[in-house]
């Protein structure tokens, strides 16, 4: 059975926690030890950046020793395979890590913008980082010091290719959310935009989001269990 004409994918923090990487909203997250507003807002980095440049420094840090697991393999297979059969695949993530990319997939969103990136406030120009910047550093392009933040979407921005994110859900066959919390908007209502385009709908997660009832599918455990045996299954169809 030839795969559906398109696949839009949305993956979570739970899909990296396997990795090390700490999950958000869990009763261990990342933000039951810090505090959101201080660290995820234009307004606690206009108070405090060197705090907040800190923070993102360490995880950006984090990420030289982190290593993809299964579950990221899997979706680049995934992908892999739509090229093959030349179906659409477009793998949106809310993580700002850089594992999917690490385990070949090449179609990425990354909404809430790349720890491996920062940008500039004064030209607005994006560029690769991978170590620590604070409110020294200058901007490579255009020269100016103190302007320069993680490209990072904060509270009360708006997510990164929105358009682009909407154009593929309006169209897509199979909708595939892996390890988020159904919590957090715009992504926890891209399920009824696919909905609502005819899409089959399925949940991958470790345990049930709070939109699991709206899914077509649903499977849970651990990410580098269920995503691999689902992939297969897809695969094998």
């Amino acid at each position: 059975m030839p795969l559906p004409r398109s696949i839009v994918v949305l993956t979570g923090a739970g899909i990296s926690a396997e990795s090390g990487l700490g999950t958000f909203r869990d009763e261990d997250g990342i933000w039951t030890k810090y505090p959101l507003e201080a660290l995820a807002t234009p307004e606690g980095f206009a108070r405090d950046p060197d705090f907040v440049q800190g923070f993102y420094n360490d995880r950006r840090r984090q990420l030289k020793t982190a290593r993809h697991n299964r579950a990221h393999e899997a979706l680049a297979r995934l992908e892999s395979a739509c090229r093959a059969e030349g179906a659409d695949f477009l793998l949106v993530t809310q993580n700002v890590d850089n594992l999917h990319e690490q385990a070949g997939s090449r179609n990425v969103v990354h909404m809430h913008g790349e720890l491996t990136r920062v940008r500039c406030m004064n030209c607005f120009t994006v560029t690769v980082c991978q170590e620590d910047i604070g409110t020294s550093t200058q901007c490579t392009a255009c020269r100016t010091v103190g302007h320069v933040r993680p490209h990072i979407v904060w509270f009360g921005e708006m997510p990164l290719e929105m358009n682009r994110i909407g154009d593929a859900l309006s169209q897509c066959r199979m909708f595939v959310s892996i390890g988020t919390s159904g919590a957090v908007y715009p992504a926890a209502g891209f399920v009824q935009e696919a909905m609502y385009a005819g899409a089959r709908t399925v949940e991958l997660n470790l345990e049930p989001s709070e939109n699991a009832r709206v899914f077509d599918e649903t499977r849970y455990g651990p990410a580098s269990e269920i995503v691999p045996a689902w992939v297969d299954r897809l695969l094998d169809a």
